[in-house]
């Protein structure tokens, strides 16, 4: 979280309950609340808006980051391939439950 370790946020609270003092913590924390909401609540009206307008012209959103979506997509799944050219998780699957497979008998006598 932001790079911050627990002694970090330990110390920051303690800075901030020295400054304040404990009766003013709660208003303090109340109206951060009501200000996080405000933003959040400001955020979706701006996203709304702006799927409303493009729907209103004619535009589909969807269509427009779709053709980026599969590209993203396809280049990912061709650096998969250029990386791991070989798929050896299936020949390993199959020695595994070969070994398992030999060794159940054995297991089960101990």
């Amino acid at each position: 979280m932001f790079g911050i370790g627990g002694g970090e946020i330990f110390f920051i609270i303690l800075v901030i309950l020295m400054l304040f003092g404990s009766d003013k913590i709660p208003e303090i924390a109340r109206t951060l609340g009501k200000g996080m909401a405000q933003l959040k609540n400001a955020t979706n009206e701006i996203k709304h808006e702006i799927q409303k307008g493009t729907e209103e012209n004619g535009l589909d959103l969807k269509s427009l980051t779709g053709g980026i979506s599969d590209e993203i997509a396809s280049a990912k799944k061709n650096m998969t391939e250029y990386i791991n050219p070989v798929d050896i998780s299936d020949p390993i699957t199959e020695i595994k439950e070969e070994i398992e497979n030999a060794t159940g008998p054995i297991k089960r006598q101990l």
